[in-house]
């Protein structure tokens, strides 16, 4: 059984910085495409970040730059880094994976399989 654990969010200033982390079990994240997705109320899920199993990530342009996205295959652990934090970055932040290689486009919240409860960012300005 597949489960993805999130932990980490909190609240924070803009300009500063939080790690997310997503705990897996069930699955090996080095040979699967994991990411990490944010939702606010009334608006869809947007992809943020994707590392598929060679080790290449995808950003969305609005957190280029701001936001790293990485993992640790002895912990089976996924992370997102989040420095520059802006208000707009307030959301729940949810990670997700897409069993075997990344979807082509791999930002879109259908291609993946499995996905945690979230955690929730806000960042005050």
């Amino acid at each position: 059984q597949v489960q993805l654990a999130e932990s980490g969010g909190g609240s924070v200033q803009a300009g500063g910085s939080l790690r997310l982390s997503c705990a897996a079990s069930g699955l090996t994240i080095s040979r699967n495409c994991l990411s990490w997705f944010r939702q606010v109320p009334g608006k869809e899920r947007e992809g943020v970040a994707v590392l598929n199993r060679p080790g290449s990530t995808t950003y969305a342009d609005s957190v280029k730059g701001r936001f790293t996205i990485s993992r640790d295959n002895g912990k089976n652990t996924l992370y997102l880094q989040m420095d520059t934090l802006k208000p707009e970055d307030t959301a729940m932040y949810y990670c997700a994976a897409d069993m075997g290689a990344c979807d082509i486009r791999p930002l879109l919240s259908g291609a993946y399989d499995y996905w945690g409860q979230g955690t929730q960012v806000t960042v005050s300005s």
